[in-house]
């Protein structure tokens, strides 16, 4: 069901396609070619550390990459969002390393935080761009961070969009996850429980069990769960090797991999550039109260909650969300 593409969002999932495990691969399930002509700008690839990155640029002018959740997804669940952005601005969407079209690795640690931090600067180059604005969303958001802090001469603006600071907010989640899903469906907690005993929730086996109803996933994911719909109009297959690989086999239950000691509070203060930081007033994923943290620890930031939206406000309030940004850019 295509609505399991989207748990990569809330828990890792199985993936709905197969890839191999012998050399590096460099195309994944995509939508046909006109579903993508509606959706997606010509793309190409380029060359960044030796493996190739897909890209996508729409418009022209100030460049603002944007940086895709997960990890494991790829960017095309962005689409048709962010193309209400004037053409004046050049946006430029990604396949991160192990997603979508870009390549695939030959061995899972190779997949690492830090790699995905240093590909973004590696992309930049390799588009031969200057300064760039960056909009992280979810996990894209960590790496936003990351990149911003690691790499700030690089960086214009900074947006972060219903992000986490670190890996104490990403355990918050899946308390939350576990705590709705023992209320709401008694029947599905007891069987992913006892199948939790044996197997880790990157296993197969917890996956097949792990099988919450999509009305409940939407929920979690949305203000208004009917919206669904539009996320997955365009959103294609995660890489669930790379969830694993940077959030740990277990991370259902406790986060491990490359994100288990990250914790950006205590350097947010010293993001120089102008910095925009979104969150979704019913996001149950990183919800509010984590949220309102980036107030106390980036005080120089700009920060502002979408009343009407859970962890996706440019699908839930695309106007606004854009008028926000756009706002924000011109600066």
């Amino acid at each position: 069901m295509l609505w399991r593409y989207m748990r990569a969002f809330v828990v890792p999932l199985l993936l709905l396609a197969s890839f191999s495990s012998h050399g590096r691969q460099t195309s994944a399930a995509r939508p046909t070619a006109s579903e993508a002509s509606s959706t997606h700008a010509p793309g190409n690839y380029t060359i960044v550390s030796g493996v190739k990155l897909w890209y996508e640029i729409e418009g022209s002018g100030t460049p603002l990459l944007l940086i895709a959740g997960g990890p494991g997804l790829p960017h095309a669940y962005l689409h048709p969002h962010f193309s209400k952005l004037p053409k004046s601005y050049r946006v430029i969407y990604y396949d991160a390393f192990g997603t979508g079209r870009s390549d695939r690795a030959t061995d899972p640690h190779e997949y690492t935080f830090a790699r995905d931090v240093e590909n973004v600067e590696g992309l930049r180059k390799a588009l031969g761009l200057g300064k760039i604005s960056v909009l992280g969303h979810s996990y894209g958001g960590m790496v936003a961070q990351a990149y911003a802090l690691q790499f700030p001469d690089s960086v214009q603006k900074l947006i972060l969009v219903d992000t986490s600071w670190g890996a104490e907010m990403s355990e918050a989640h899946g308390e939350n996850k576990r705590y709705e899903m023992h209320n709401q469906f008694p029947e599905n907690w007891d069987k992913i429980m006892k199948v939790h005993e044996r197997f880790q929730t990157c296993s197969n086996e917890y996956q097949a069990a792990d099988d919450a109803p999509e009305e409940f996933e939407a929920s979690l994911l949305f203000f208004n769960p009917t919206l669904m719909h539009k996320l997955m109009e365009t959103a294609e297959p995660p890489n669930h090797e790379v969830n694993c690989a940077i959030r740990g086999n277990d991370n259902g239950f406790v986060i491990g991999g490359s994100l288990a000691t990250l914790d950006f509070r205590p350097q947010l203060r010293d993001l120089r550039m102008p910095t925009l930081i979104v969150a979704g007033r019913f996001d149950r994923i990183l919800f509010p109260r984590y949220q309102e943290q980036f107030r106390i620890y980036a005080p120089q930031a700009e920060f502002v909650i979408f009343e009407k939206s859970g962890h996706f406000p440019f699908i839930e309030e695309p106007d606004r969300f854009s008028e926000i940004v756009v706002e924000f850019l011109q600066k």
